[in-house]
């Protein structure tokens, strides 16, 4: 990377005022007009002054690396989490500045700030989840809804077939389907101690399962492919026919085509069951309709050896009673008789899934 001497004086202004001037870098020529060199994870120390006085600094960076600094959203997390912590222990050394480098190689300080936020363009359209819902009022189908079962799996054809050229970023995305906040064991630590749906072994003796396929999982990272990480119906926007948007990705540009396939394809069945105690009807139709044109799409049969944990977790998110604390009795129950059973079977069949609610 290349800094510019103005920028990184630049920088010590806007942090500490106009009165900030720039006097070396221990190590390193600054007179030349640029600092060479200077790489990810390798420290920098800054002398300056501020109003006359001497002052000195360090600026550090994070390399990527496989230990949960994969993404570039990973290490604004870290430095971000460091500049808040460091300074509300004692004896700390002090973190003075947070910001970051842009594409010029220019110093952004980010200044004064608390919650962040994202602006994103205003999406035109219906959330999928209304139709849905108007198949389960209705019970039947039109030829609409058909076809939008079908643009859908197509575009995670499409998607799903790009590739990661880092096929170890596949194991990272595997350990946060168990252990990350918003997944599976973050799901479970939000559960209630007690429960007419599960007794106090319940979840130790799924998480035991779910570790075995952890380890069953991690000879899979050839399928390392671009994900939409949370593609479920109040995240799909449909604005006329089968023309739609979508919202919110999630977790990581790559990872496991299963994880977008149970995050739609738990929908129909938990649609399905919160009428009937199984998957039925309408639902059932589009259920497998799904499965059948994605694996024509994409010729992964082999997606029905690695999607059990998926569908564990997204059952875990509508069997919650915090997020549907509405559900009846019979399709909370059913949930749970699914996420127990699925785990163990090899090959899931998607043509016999009322065989996993009893």
């Amino acid at each position: 990377m290349t800094i510019k001497f103005d920028s990184l004086q630049d920088f010590l202004r806007a942090v500490f005022g106009e009165k900030t001037r720039l006097i070396s870098i221990e190590g390193i020529d600054v007179e030349k007009g640029s600092l060479k060199g200077y790489g990810y994870g390798r420290p920098l120390i800054i002398n300056f002054e501020i109003n006359g006085e001497s002052r000195k600094g360090v600026i550090e960076t994070m390399k990527e690396d496989i230990f949960g600094h994969e993404y570039r959203a990973d290490r604004f997390q870290s430095l971000i989490w460091a500049y808040e912590a460091y300074n509300s222990l004692p004896k700390h050394a002090r973190a003075l500045a947070v910001g970051y480098f842009d594409k010029k190689g220019n110093l952004v300080p980010m200044k004064d700030f608390d919650e962040p936020f994202i602006f994103v363009e205003f999406v035109k359209g219906n959330l999928y989840y209304l139709d849905l819902e108007r198949i389960r009022d209705e019970d039947k189908l039109s030829e609409l809804d058909i076809k939008r079962c079908s643009a859908l799996a197509g575009y995670l054809a499409d998607i799903h077939s790009r590739k990661a050229d880092n096929k170890r970023i596949y194991i990272p995305r595997i350990r946060e389907l168990l252990g990350h906040g918003e997944c599976i064991m973050g799901l479970i630590d939000s559960y209630p101690d007690k429960s007419d749906f599960y007794d106090q072994n319940f979840f130790p003796a799924l998480e035991k399962k779910l570790v075995d396929w952890r380890w069953k999982l991690k000879n899979f990272s050839h399928r390392a492919s671009q994900i939409h990480g949370d593609f479920h119906p109040w995240n799909i926007f449909f604005e006329k026919d089968t023309d739609f948007t979508v919202n919110d990705r999630s977790r990581g540009e790559f990872g496991e085509p299963a994880d977008d396939l149970t995050a739609l394809t738990i929908n129909y069945l938990f649609f399905s069951l919160q009428v009937k105690n199984k998957l039925d009807g309408p639902f059932e139709f589009l259920f497998k309709k799904f499965f059948k044109d994605y694996i024509e799409k994409t010729n992964d049969e082999e997606i029905l050896r690695v999607l059990q944990p998926f569908y564990v977790w997204r059952s875990l998110v509508i069997a919650s009673p915090i997020w549907y604390p509405n559900l009846r009795y019979e399709t909370r129950l059913a949930l749970f008789k699914f996420m127990k059973n699925i785990l163990d079977t090899e090959i899931f069949d998607y043509n016999n899934v009322n065989s996993l609610l009893s």
